[in-house]
């Protein structure tokens, strides 16, 4: 899948610590509260990245927003769709079939609560100014930026 030229989040491994605090921001960014510990504290959370871990190496999953992405082009509901470069989910058309999870060549679409998929939308729509998870990595290992690589 080409990627075109915008921002987007990227990840350099060999920083990341594997705290997890990228997937706590995301969460709390898309929880729709304005005090963490109300939002997160003793519940299920829900992050639109996730950080994986293979014993060698710790890095990020998010999605990439791909040119052409199989995961609109699956999706029987039509809730996947693309919109000024971001692919974007509309939660009330999702059926929950889940096959756009298992389309996705990344593994970057999760399950949010309720079995609904989702998956990053650079916070957007929350007017973070920047992905939180960009925001609140402490090591710097998330970026947003442009690169224009092709994936």
């Amino acid at each position: 899948m080409r990627v075109s030229n915008m921002k987007r989040i990227y990840v350099n491994e060999e920083w990341c610590l594997g705290c997890r605090l990228c997937e706590y921001n995301c969460a709390f960014a898309n929880s729709g509260l304005k005090d963490m510990v109300t939002a997160l504290k003793g519940k299920p959370i829900y992050p639109r990245i996730r950080v994986e871990d293979n014993q060698r190496i710790t890095y990020a999953v998010s999605c990439r927003h791909c040119t052409d992405p199989i995961c609109v082009k699956s999706c029987i509901a039509g809730a996947m769709y693309k919109e000024n470069s971001v692919v974007k989910l509309d939660k009330s058309k999702c059926v929950k079939c889940l096959t756009c999870m298992l389309v996705c060549p990344f593994g970057a679409l999760t399950i949010g609560e309720n079995g609904v998929v989702q998956k990053c939308e650079l916070c957007l729509q929350n007017s973070c100014g920047e992905p939180a998870c960009v925001k609140g990595c402490p090591n710097r290992a998330i970026v947003y930026e442009e690169r224009g690589e092709a994936e």
